[in-house]
């Protein structure tokens, strides 16, 4: 295997991948950047290999096109609209499917036979049209999921807890969007459950504070990406390192024929299994409902 991503889109998501990329210590030997913009992408790489004799590792960083993606181990999807100040994730859906027809499909003919790992929103949906456009084995198809939304319950759980983020072991499920949920009841840190810390008000209001980070963000500065950069990277590694990691990823839902949010184990070979969530009847409900939001969604796009 070369190590080698490609990345299309170069936005504020793609170029914050790249560079989390290069400032950790990854497996990443080879980075090809494919945008539409090719005069501000060639900076943009510019830019980035100048910083390279300070990086943990070397990678070889270039400007490229979808022939690239032919010996890739992970092409990952960032291109899109981005999610303007009161459009939810679902708002962004007709725009972003029509893009990525030709982006899959020419990606599909280079002979690329590595992971699909996609970032753009609504990122569930987004992930099933990369799976249907490429005819791929839907282990090879990831979304980044409520990865993020999960980064950002462990860091709130954390700062409440004056405890590191790392030991706190909660997830948030679901659509990553307005119908995802913290699934509380299993939610524990070291060994015992949070709930014992945290009452049910200010669980809820943690819970509110995760779902509307991304407006409370883009009301602010005008999009997300840094995180999401980072998130990128620790999926990237899973995969590279094989790691089987347990990462809550946008994985493929064979009963309901969807990709969502869900503790999914992640290695070279893609989603290689499922942790089974033990949840509450009300937490089952929440999972039901995003299941019938995203499948809505994906209906639209059927």
């Amino acid at each position: 295997m070369k190590n080698k991503i490609v990345i299309i889109g170069c936005g504020n998501v793609g170029m914050s991948y790249a560079y989390a990329l290069i400032n950790q210590k990854t497996s990443v030997k080879r980075l090809v950047l494919i945008d539409f913009d090719k005069k501000r992408l060639e900076g943009e790489v510019m830019d980035l290999n100048h910083g390279i004799p300070f990086a943990p590792s070397r990678v070889a960083i270039k400007q490229g096109d979808y022939t690239d993606c032919k010996d890739a181990d992970i092409v990952c999807i960032c291109a899109g609209a981005n999610q303007e100040v009161g459009e939810t994730r679902l708002d962004l859906l007709e725009k972003n499917s029509a893009i990525f027809k030709n982006i899959v499909e020419s990606v599909v003919d280079s002979g690329f036979d590595g992971i699909f790992l996609i970032a753009t929103n609504p990122v569930d949906v987004m992930t099933y049209v990369t799976y249907k456009y490429s005819k791929f084995s839907h282990n090879k198809v990831i979304g980044t999921g409520t990865t993020l939304d999960t980064a950002r319950l462990r860091y709130l759980v954390g700062e409440r807890l004056k405890l590191n983020a790392k030991n706190i072991h909660a997830y948030v499920l679901g659509e990553h969007g307005d119908s995802e949920f913290v699934a509380w009841s299993n939610a524990v840190v070291g060994t015992s459950k949070i709930t014992k810390y945290i009452k049910k008000e200010e669980a809820e209001s943690i819970a509110l504070s995760v779902k509307n980070a991304a407006y409370e963000i883009i009301e602010r500065k005008g999009s997300t990406h840094y995180a999401i950069g980072m998130v990128l990277v620790r999926i990237t590694n899973a995969i590279l390192n094989s790691e089987h990691t347990i990462l809550t990823v946008s994985s493929y839902d064979s009963k309901n024929d969807i990709f969502i949010g869900k503790p999914s184990i992640v290695s070279r070979k893609g989603v290689v299994g499922f942790m089974p969530v033990s949840v509450n009847k009300e937490e089952l409900n929440l999972y039901q409902k995003s299941v019938e939001i995203i499948k809505n969604e994906v209906n639209k796009i059927n």
